[in-house]
């Protein structure tokens, strides 16, 4: 198997490190990440300024100022010869549930690998210390994939709570749960008085249902959500067309 592997919290981040020790233990694995931490970058793409690149001593290659979509575009167009078999995203340092998906860097390099025609999973640690679960996790993931391929179409998006791997209590197939809207601002003047602003942090969950990748990772077990690149409300698309045509907007032209 041939593994592109890349992340959001930068090439040298703990969980790729990680992860791509495990992954070279069965696979054939090529590391292109960004140079540092690009969390919350969701799908962003470099396209008004020329991307570098640096390969370290291990071989693996960091992309300076390069998103995370940026590095598997790169990966699979132009660093990794022959192409992948499939995109890896992760270990990433903290989960990525429900609306987190929006906005996640992890989540957003697996996109990009799907959106390139590749098979893709991205994966997430609940935390910070157990990484080496995380890593375990997925490499029994790929391998079932190798063995058995999944022909879904979809982005495997995993959690994997923080916990030692005799106490992780199973995998649930899962959808993504919701957040209250995040409101927090966090405003701080400069040393010349300018007025600073940080986002705050995430809203607090509103819909962790038992199917949700907030209920699994609570109570102890990985959480599986395939995910679609194709953003389609069908459900709505007729009540559009009647309110379009109540509003009488067609009859403009």
């Amino acid at each position: 198997m041939r593994i592109l592997l890349s992340n959001d919290d930068g090439v040298n981040a703990p969980g790729i490190r990680v992860l791509g020790d495990a992954l070279r233990q069965f696979a054939q694995v090529q590391v292109v990440a960004p140079d540092r931490n690009r969390s919350g970058s969701s799908n962003a793409l470099t396209l008004e300024t020329p991307l570098r690149t640096q390969t370290l001593e291990n071989g693996d290659i960091s992309v300076i100022d390069g998103t995370p979509t940026d590095c598997v575009y790169l990966g699979v167009n132009a660093l990794m010869r022959p192409r992948p078999d499939i995109v890896v995203s992760g270990i990433n340092a903290g989960p990525n549930l429900g609306d987190d998906v929006i906005y996640s860097g992890t989540v957003a390099a697996a996109m990009e690998g799907r959106h390139l025609g590749f098979p893709a999973l991205a994966i997430s640690l609940n935390g910070t210390r157990h990484f080496a679960t995380a890593a375990s996790v997925a490499c029994r993931l790929l391998k079932a994939l190798s063995q058995y391929p999944l022909r879904t179409g979809r982005i495997l998006n995993v959690n994997v709570p923080d916990l030692p791997p005799g106490e992780i209590k199973g995998i649930r197939v899962t959808r993504c749960g919701s957040r209250h809207p995040a409101e927090q601002v966090i405003a701080q003047q400069d040393p010349r008085g300018r007025q600073l602003y940080w986002i705050g942090p995430p809203g607090e969950k509103q819909d962790a249902g038992p199917d949700t990748d907030f209920a699994a990772i609570e109570q102890g077990y990985v959480s599986v959500t395939p995910l679609q690149v194709d953003l389609t409300a069908y459900g709505a698309q007729e009540r559009l067309s009647a309110w379009l045509d109540q509003a009488e907007i067609s009859e403009i032209w």
